[in-house]
């Protein structure tokens, strides 16, 4: 009976998505700006439509008759879960690749929800879709060059290296050169990325809609929303060019105290299009690449404190947060003047690339975010559900959506202890969180339909900075909590004195910053005694 089901979706899945194609085509080739590549394009429409429908078909087939009749719970059915968890990934990623642009992007987000997609399909999207990308071939590299800054690129350029340094899902990199001698980076538009996206667009979002039809439970439908409203800016290189100068304008007026720790390469503006962006070169480390880190002198720790100041002030702060920040998009090189710490190990200087993806919190927004954090680092129950609930949570659901921002139960959130919201990356914490996922995915599923855009993709940039903090030292990252509580503390207490503007308030609020650097003050020793005792036992 399930198979009989399962076929009959499959047909209509087939049907529904062929017929949307020719209607995604027909309207690809009316608006496009070139319509003959436009048609060439959309002869390839019902092709990726097949490969569409016969993947989310195959694997919703596979996970119903792989785990037919097998008792929940049972060690069988634990292990056949994770060969189909396997072998959908792997469909998913074959078809991501082959397809390119769009689904990559969408693979890329997918990799991210560590709260929400079991973890064969994170781990095979992380390691995948961020180092593996296809690259466009040079002669198409040269014809967008030439069409958008009107000559080839040796002309452009005094030198440029036909060969790409870096490959992401809407472009590529190479390195060139100036007439005048400055070595840049040239990100170059994969061609006719813009009729492309259009087309797939569509077809995803069908194929996501229909699977949602035919299974509830699987709703990715906020995904799709997403792409759509944040893929046209990205696809426009002029934005993310005047998104890496605001951000950096930010550092330099909101946060003077860590301006000069973090950098966006210069744009070129003269040699730059919404295909093509032109910008500084720079010579630095990944922020994943623990050696090269540890070659230039830095403590991988200092590292991991100076990306969690620069998120938290972002988020808690600025309300302009750059959202892609995974491992190729941050670079790290020894602060430029030399500068060293206190006990003389060199300082870090954070280099922010891919500014294509950023999102404003409003104010309100900003504010009772910045809230949960203080409550989430200072285990306060009360202040964590009030500003989940404001954050559109509900009275109901607000325990669990604090476990995804921090990846731990709930008896875990509001336990006092100074490291609670640590994950240790042990297996057992990590059968924990999946075990978590598992148990509320139905209850997860309504709060991210629940929860506005612009929190589901903070909840992506949590993840991504989960990431990269873990790949750069294992145990515990106390000090990044530390740091996440002050700053969003901080933020509070500043929305506090621009409400009121008295003599009262303004008391108020001094005894208040008094009574927070005096807590800690406090939560700093008892990780010094934490990590001393840890040292103890080695």
């Amino acid at each position: 009976m399930a198979g009989r089901s399962m076929w009959r979706a499959t047909t209509k899945l087939l049907v529904a998505t062929t017929a949307l194609g020719g209607g995604a085509a027909a309207a690809t080739i009316a608006s496009s700006d070139d319509p003959a590549m436009a048609l060439k394009l959309c002869t390839n429409v019902p092709l990726r439509l097949y490969r569409d429908s016969v993947t989310a078909a195959t694997i919703a087939f596979d996970y119903e008759y792989s785990l037919w009749g097998l008792p929940e719970g049972s060690a069988e059915r634990a292990k056949a879960k994770h060969e189909v968890h396997m072998r959908g990934a792997r469909r998913l990623e074959e078809l991501c690749f082959r397809n390119g642009g769009i689904y990559i992007k969408l693979g890329q987000h997918l990799g991210q929800l560590e709260y929400l997609v079991p973890e064969e399909y994170v781990r095979i999207m992380r390691e995948s879709m961020l180092n593996k990308c296809p690259h466009s071939s040079y002669d198409q590299v040269h014809d967008v060059v030439k069409k958008e800054l009107g000559g080839a690129p040796d002309e452009i350029f005094d030198e440029f290296d036909p060969v790409p340094i870096a490959s992401a899902s809407l472009a590529q990199v190479h390195v060139a050169r100036t007439h005048d001698g400055q070595k840049v980076a040239v990100k170059v538009q994969h061609t006719h990325m813009t009729d492309t996206a259009a087309a797939d667009y569509a077809t995803v979002e069908l194929i996501v809609n229909t699977l949602h039809r035919f299974f509830p439970s699987f709703d990715y439908r906020w995904l799709i929303a997403e792409v759509r409203e944040s893929l046209p800016k990205e696809l426009d290189f002029l934005v993310e060019a005047k998104n890496s100068v605001r951000c950096m304008d930010n550092f330099r007026k909101l946060s003077p105290h860590i301006a000069d720790y973090v950098y966006a390469p210069r744009v070129y503006w003269n040699l730059s299009t919404s295909k093509l962006l032109t910008m500084e070169y720079m010579e630095a480390a990944q922020v994943n690449d623990l050696k090269s880190i540890k070659r230039l002198g830095i403590q991988p720790s200092d590292v991991v404190n100076l990306v969690s100041e620069t998120f938290a002030e972002m988020m808690f702060k600025h309300g302009f947060v750059h959202c892609d920040p995974h491992a190729a998009n941050l670079l790290v090189r020894p602060f430029p003047s030399g500068r060293r710490s206190l006990f003389g190990r060199r300082k870090p200087q954070l280099i922010l690339l891919d500014h294509g993806l950023y999102k404003e919190l409003d104010y309100n927004t900003r504010i009772n975010y910045a809230a949960l954090w203080k409550a989430l680092v200072y285990s306060d129950a009360d202040g964590i559900k009030e500003n989940c609930v404001k954050l559109g949570a509900g009275d109901d659901l607000y325990a669990l959506f604090a476990g995804i921002l921090t990846m731990r139960p709930w008896n875990k959130v509001i336990d006092s202890s100074v490291d609670h919201l640590v994950v240790k990356g042990t297996d057992s914490d990590r059968s924990e969180l999946q075990m978590y996922a598992s148990q509320y995915f139905p209850q997860i599923t309504e709060l991210l339909r629940r929860l506005p855009r612009v929190i589901l993709l903070m909840l992506k940039t949590n993840d991504c900075l989960r990431a990269v903090n873990g790949s750069l030292i294992q145990g515990p990252s106390l000090e990044s909590f530390l740091i996440i509580g002050r700053v969003s503390s901080e933020a509070v207490l500043e929305s506090m004195l621009l409400q009121k503007r008295s003599l009262l308030s303004w008391i108020n609020f001094w005894i208040q910053k008094i009574l927070l650097e005096g807590r800690l003050c406090v939560m700093h020793i008892a990780v010094w005694l934490l990590q001393l005792q840890k040292a103890l036992t080695l």
